[in-house]
């Protein structure tokens, strides 16, 4: 099992010495949320790949196709407010968790030609994977 704590500072660290790019994410979008811990009340940071349809930037719950919900899904429904680090930038947002139909939509969307995503998908089924859109303010 992965110490998420370890890799996830080690994300965020290469995240901010390259101007948001980690290496290992290949060209992917990385965003890097400060969240409010839902019972702790601390600030949390966390590195997520960002998907972006449209003029829309989404987070996808996927939590690397666990049986759960990753753990900043509950501090976003909780404290819906975050600060957002995308490349160099740094902005405050709110997100939005979409209707289950409209996630599952975009999600399965993706996944059709998203081989890694297809796996979390099915790994975590009958969980549903959550997406938010984050809202710059």
């Amino acid at each position: 099992m992965r110490d998420w704590t370890t890799f996830n500072a080690s994300v965020i660290e290469e995240f901010r010495a390259n101007a948001g790019h980690v290496a290992r994410f290949g060209d992917l979008p990385v965003v890097v949320l400060h969240t409010i811990g839902a019972r702790s009340g601390s600030v949390r940071e966390v590195p997520l790949i960002a998907v972006f349809i449209d003029d829309r930037m989404l987070l996808f719950g996927t939590a690397a196709g666990a049986a759960t919900h990753p753990s900043w899904y509950f501090n976003l429904v909780a404290n819906p407010t975050i600060t957002v680090e995308y490349g160099t930038e740094t902005f405050t947002a709110d997100v939005v968790l979409l209707s289950p139909a409209e996630g599952e939509r975009i999600v399965l969307d993706r996944a059709a030609s998203t081989p890694q995503l297809a796996d979390y998908v099915a790994a975590a089924a009958p969980r549903a994977i959550p997406v938010f859109e984050i809202l710059r303010l």
